[in-house]
């Protein structure tokens, strides 16, 4: 599998997108429901950014066409430089990192946590009749490790705890060596301590110059992780408004996303809101 891969990551390698993620005007229609509507976003290389809003703010669905998972209706979206429509999808997915909950519930229940990991080298879940090198196999376990659950590598995924099961996805979004990475509410549903563990975990993966460009979806400020420079607020598919931290997640612009009164503060690159 690994020389396949590294023929299209060679391919691209030598590439300098203006942007790692454009998207202009781009609406997602469904029937009679408008999920996005006319969304403009830029995320340069370098940046790390976090999506946050209420629920059906349109969060998910922003992250399935930056995965290049999902065509928008209308509007334009490039990715690494390259169009959705003028491109290959299978060729440019590879350079992307995805994490999210509807990629864990397609997780064969049985599958070893080590084979999760490995089997994103072929874009697949559930390990069947590929084969995958000795440099596969050791990158899957040096993920699992910068994840904290290099122990669980011999584990059946269901066994899990949604804690586990989410350090296992992200270690399989990081498998191809992706150039953006996409995480779909990482923290969600974790306890205080497996919250805190994780978020350090990204606050040390953002702090590094080589990690791919993260775009990370969350309904709380307080599982936004250090290190974090821009932010985008989505209600009702719109947005509300879009960043730098400390311009965008400020009490008056948290408050119109969430239709509620409330009160931001930061403390150490840590921000915490409550209704007032």
């Amino acid at each position: 599998m690994s020389d396949t891969m590294r023929d299209v990551r060679s391919d691209v390698v030598d590439r300098e997108p203006a942007s790692v993620l454009d998207l202009s005007a781009v609406t997602v229609r469904r029937g009679t429901s408008v999920l996005l509507d006319a969304v403009d976003l830029a995320v340069e290389d370098g940046e790390r950014w976090v999506v946050l809003g209420p629920n059906g703010a349109g969060k998910s669905t922003l992250l399935s066409v930056a995965a290049a998972r999902l065509f928008p209706t209308s509007g334009r979206v490039s990715v690494l430089g390259e169009t959705l429509g003028r491109v290959d999808v299978f060729e440019l997915r590879p350079r992307i990192g995805l994490a999210s909950t509807a990629l864990g519930n397609a997780v064969p229940g049985q599958e070893k946590v080590r084979d999760v990991v490995v089997t994103a080298a072929y874009g697949v879940t559930g390990r069947w009749r590929e084969e995958y090198d000795p440099d596969d196999e050791s990158r899957a376990e040096e993920l699992l490790a910068l994840l904290g659950v290099a122990h669980l590598a011999g584990r059946a995924f269901a066994t899990l705890s949604d804690g586990e099961r989410k350090r296992t996805q992200i270690a399989r979004a990081l498998m191809t060596d992706p150039e953006l990475l996409l995480l779909d509410e990482p923290a969600g549903g974790l306890d205080l301590g497996g919250r805190e563990d994780l978020l350090r975990r990204l606050t040390a993966l953002a702090a590094d110059p080589a990690a791919p460009t993260p775009v990370m979806v969350t309904h709380h400020v307080e599982e936004i992780p250090v290190g974090t420079t821009h932010a985008l607020l989505l209600r009702g598919g719109r947005v509300v408004a879009a960043g730098p931290v400390e311009d965008t997640l400020t009490s008056a612009a948290l408050s119109q996303t969430f239709g509620l009164r409330l009160e931001v503060s930061a403390e150490q690159g840590r921000f915490a809101a409550r209704a007032v």
